[in-house]
């Protein structure tokens, strides 16, 4: 047994895979389906659940789990402490301000992005994104961006952690076509997504480089669909993009 072996409290690591299982789309779990979700029996999940509930973390119906507000201060003060936010946010707020569409910026987290900056000027999608909400990183403009920027191999097994769910009729759900648009993606330097995360919402991203040229977040536009090309729509708004990641490139992730 390795010295990170037996340090590990296991009882901690099912708890947070516990948390891990609520989502956006998940946000009421039964013990069965959180059992399912994380692969640990009903018995684990009831005992972490139900410690969970009783230190304020979830609420309990007598069937159905839901997380509560206290569970973000996990989250926030982690946020908080991280550089990327502070300095990231004028520029979104200007951003959104000239184009007159939200803005965001989020890192990666293995087959998932997390928003960590924000500014709406109106809502494009029916699940309220803040920072911390999740998404998944194939069909979103920020996930394929720096999806793209990873080796291929890397990339693929991201792709294959979770199942790659049709969230709309539109969404690309093949790993070999996810693959060769993440190709594409890398020549051309930005990301455009037209209805895969939702009927409605349409979103172009670029990646943000930290100070040795990697990689550490992806900036995006998220505007309401409309009958106007794609292209169309990438040639007006990816140049106001590209100007803002020059100014923070050599950000600190």
């Amino acid at each position: 047994m390795d010295v990170k072996t037996r340090d590990m409290m296991g009882g901690l690591a099912k708890g947070l895979k516990v948390i891990e299982a609520f989502s956006a789309e998940r946000p009421r779990l039964s013990i069965a389906e959180a059992s399912q979700l994380t692969g640990y029996d009903r018995a684990t999940v009831r005992r972490c659940l139900l410690t969970l509930s009783e230190l304020g973390y979830c609420a309990y119906d007598g069937k159905f789990f839901t997380v509560t507000p206290r569970v973000l201060r996990l989250g926030t003060g982690c946020l908080a402490a991280m550089p990327l936010p502070k300095i990231v946010q004028p520029w979104l707020d200007d951003l959104s301000e000239q184009t007159g569409q939200s803005t965001s910026v989020s890192i990666l987290d293995e087959s998932d992005i997390v928003y960590v900056a924000r500014a709406a000027q109106r809502r494009v999608m029916s699940i309220s994104l803040m920072p911390g909400s999740r998404l998944p990183a194939y069909c979103t403009s920020m996930g394929r961006v720096m999806l793209s920027a990873l080796p291929v191999e890397q990339a693929e097994d991201l792709l294959s952690l979770k199942p790659l769910v049709a969230r709309t009729a539109k969404t690309v759900t093949d790993i070999e076509t996810l693959k060769g648009e993440l190709l594409r993606i890398r020549d051309r330097g930005y990301a455009c997504i037209d209805q895969e995360v939702e009927i409605g919402l349409r979103s172009l991203a670029v990646p943000l480089f930290g100070p040795r040229g990697q990689v550490v977040a992806a900036l995006n536009i998220g505007l309401a669909a409309s009958e106007e090309p794609m292209q169309a729509v990438a040639d007006r708004y990816i140049p106001s993009l590209l100007k803002v990641q020059k100014e923070l490139t050599g950000i600190s992730g």
